[in-house]
This record gives C-alpha cells, sequence and structure tokens, in this order.
C-alpha cells in the first residue's frame, strides 16, 4: 500500500480481501463508512504479519494467512511469535500513529495454529491517558479465539530512533 499525503484529509475504504468481500456481500456491510489509509508501519511485510482490512480511528481489523515456512514441525504448528506480530501490528494500526511504539503487551494464548489456518486480529483501543493508548486485541481463525491481550502502546513526539 503506498502512502498518501491525502490519506489524512480524505479517508477511502482499503481494499478488502478476496474472503473479506465475500464476507461483506452476503452478510452486509457492517463496516462504518470512515475507514482511513495506515500512517505507521507502512515497510511492514505483509506476508509476515499481515494485511489490514480494517483501519478507522481507534481500532483496526487484519488478516493473516499462515504458511508451512511459519511452522515450527512437519505437523504445521505455527510459531507464536507470528500470531504475536499479527496482535501487535492490529494495535499498532489501531492507534495509527508513525510514532507509535509498542510499550508492553499482555498476552495469552488460548489454541493452537496450523499452517494454511487464515486469522483475523482485531484490534480496539480502551483507554487513553497522555501518550499511552491502551489496546485490546483478539486473534481468530474462524470462531475460534487464539490469542487475547493488552497493549501498552505510546505515541512519541518524534520517532523512536531520533529520541
Amino acid at each position: 500500500m503506498t502512502p498518501s499525503t491525502s490519506a489524512l484529509s480524505s479517508p477511502r475504504l482499503l481494499p478488502l480481501s478476496g474472503e473479506a468481500r465475500l464476507a461483506e456481500l452476503y452478510a452486509g456491510d457492517c463496516r462504518k463508512e470512515t475507514v482511513s489509509e495506515p500512517v505507521t508501519h507502512l515497510r511492514i511485510d505483509e506476508r509476515l504479519s499481515g494485511s489490514p482490512v480494517l483501519v478507522e480511528e481507534g481500532q483496526s481489523e487484519v488478516h493473516l494467512a499462515t504458511t508451512m515456512q511459519m511452522a515450527v514441525d512437519d505437523r504445521g504448528l505455527v510459531h507464536g511469535g507470528f500470531v504475536f506480530g499479527l496482535a501487535d501490528y492490529a494495535a499498532m494500526l489501531a492507534v495509527n500513529d508513525p510514532n507509535v511504539v509498542l510499550g508492553s503487551a499482555d498476552v495469552r494464548f488460548t489454541a493452537p495454529v496450523r499452517a494454511g489456518d487464515m486469522l483475523t486480529a482485531h484490534a480496539q483501543i480502551v483507554g487513553t491517558e497522555g501518550s499511552r493508548r491502551k489496546v485490546v486485541v483478539e486473534v481468530c481463525c474462524g470462531d475460534t479465539i487464539l490469542l487475547k491481550g493488552e497493549f501498552s502502546c505510546f505515541v512519541l513526539d518524534s520517532h523512536v530512533l531520533e529520541v
């Protein structure tokens, strides 16, 4: 996705994956009309961290198709770091500030992930205190919850490498 200077002034819908388009067609559009483009983590590898489907003020949805390259064994068990990375990326997009960083996370993995699973992360800001954003994230595969967590994100005045 290419960043645009008009992203902040002119919200637009992000392209949806084929699965999301079908779900939208058959279930009706339950998303809000105003969706903005990501302004953070613009160089992230979406094959490893997921693709944004919804980026809206205070919330996001990100999809990740897991692969055998993410597996730790021949049975296809996906390493939890990929699931955590998806959750982290969703939290960053819910805040959607170029200077957002993760301070801490309290997560619980609740089910295993198999290579080939399509994962969906939902993130929502539930609290703001100064530069801190408290974001809750849930990662699912279908109706199965795989990870639940609370992320403490901080919006810095400048890039973390310039502080």
